[in-house]
């Protein structure tokens, strides 16, 4: 997964911005999106149920977007590596990461170089705040990715991002968490959360995940997860608890 310092301070200006984009932005998300349908598309069984979810997703992208996709639910993660193997993409690294003790750990499948095209896949089920919060950022599945459209969502800034016929609306987050929720079709338990997260993060700076495991060539997630849990206390409890 990418690392990049410690991340966008929250936004808390009380205006709205009308984001008119350049015909060289549109055409940024429109080959970011091909990328991600690319991808989808060759997810063969899990193509109806994955999910694209951040800037792709809102449409304000720019040159340092990622193309982030979600298997919603936890599968058998060499199947998905031969899936994607067998439709010609290289895996280039393998990750299992945790954002804290009580988080789902998540297999990270990076498909370039650069790591900017990335798979996801849970290894134990989401708590529905967990899932909540690919809505947060703004997610679609792949039939609304074909038909072009672009759904709201919010920035690690706390920005909600509403798309516009030229481009997006801009709007603060903070002191409008009701009304986000609404119009995210998301629960105020996760605006509540992420305003209190990453203002936080913006206080006392980034404190990162809480589990990172590298997973070698020939290795399976799951039995990485394995080994770990046997040396890993808190890793133990939450996989027994989403068992």
């Amino acid at each position: 997964m990418k690392r990049r310092g410690s991340g966008p301070k929250p936004s808390r200006t009380p205006d709205d911005n009308q984001v008119v984009y350049s015909s060289a932005q549109w055409a940024t998300l429109e080959s970011l999106r091909a990328r991600a349908l690319k991808v989808i598309n060759a997810l063969n069984g899990w193509t109806q149920t994955a999910l694209i979810h951040g800037s792709v997703a809102r449409g304000d992208v720019d040159d340092k977007s990622d193309v982030d996709v979600l298997i919603p639910s936890d599968v058998n993660t060499q199947l998905v590596e031969a899936t994607l193997e067998n439709a010609g993409f290289n895996i280039f690294s393998k990750e299992i990461a945790q954002a804290t003790p009580s988080h789902s750990p998540k297999a990270h499948l990076q498909l370039d170089a650069e790591q900017t095209t990335s798979v996801t896949v849970p290894l134990t089920p989401f708590r529905s705040l967990e899932l909540e919060f690919y809505a947060f950022g703004g997610k679609m599945t792949f039939a609304e990715l074909k038909a072009g459209t672009r759904t709201p969502g919010c920035t690690k800034k706390l920005v909600l991002i509403e798309p516009t016929p030229k481009g997006h609306l801009e709007s603060p987050v903070i002191g409008r968490e009701s009304e986000v929720a609404r119009l995210l079709g998301a629960s105020l338990a996760i605006v509540k959360e992420r305003v209190r997260v990453l203002t936080r993060r913006d206080t006392v700076g980034r404190t990162g995940m809480y589990l990172r495991i590298p997973v070698r060539d020939g290795e399976s997630f799951e039995e990485v997860l394995r080994t770990r849990v046997d040396s890993d206390p808190a890793l133990r409890r939450t996989l027994r608890g989403r068992s």
